[in-house]
């Protein structure tokens, strides 16, 4: 399944601000970065200007993750009178828990929603929904 558009509705973009424009570049980029601490190692999500656990602000760094996880939990779109207007149903939101342990919302391509469950394998993809908007998504 192709996640499709509704022509002439806005796709919701991400706000975009100082602590996650590293991500957001590298997805325009075809790219999978993540946010760590360099000095406990802890990866951050949603990025911030300080590590919760070792408070460290000095050491945040951003790194290549490979985009892997497993489906936590999702939510299946088969009616629009609850949808997002601007996508076509049926479609499905995933909460997928990636292997370095942070969560990610995000659309699953290329599966049925009757066909995603939780604890399935997935891998991050990029949508070039539009010149000026690229989107990571699961499949």
């Amino acid at each position: 399944m192709i996640m499709e558009y509704v022509p002439g509705i806005p796709i919701l973009k991400a706000s975009i601000d100082d602590d996650n424009r590293p991500f957001w570049d590298a997805v325009n980029r075809h790219e999978f970065v993540l946010q760590r601490c360099g000095a406990c190692e802890l990866y951050l999500q949603p990025p911030r200007p300080m590590c919760p656990e070792c408070h460290s602000m000095d050491t945040l760094e951003w790194v290549e993750s490979p985009g892997r996880g497993e489906i936590y939990s999702y939510v299946n779109f088969t009616t629009d009178r609850m949808a997002y207007p601007a996508m076509k149903v049926p479609y499905s939101v995933v909460l997928v828990e990636l292997e370095e342990g942070v969560r990610l919302v995000s659309n699953m391509i290329d599966l049925e929603p009757d066909e995603v469950e939780i604890g399935l394998p997935v891998d991050v993809v990029f949508d070039d929904i539009s010149d000026d908007l690229t989107l990571f998504k699961f499949q």
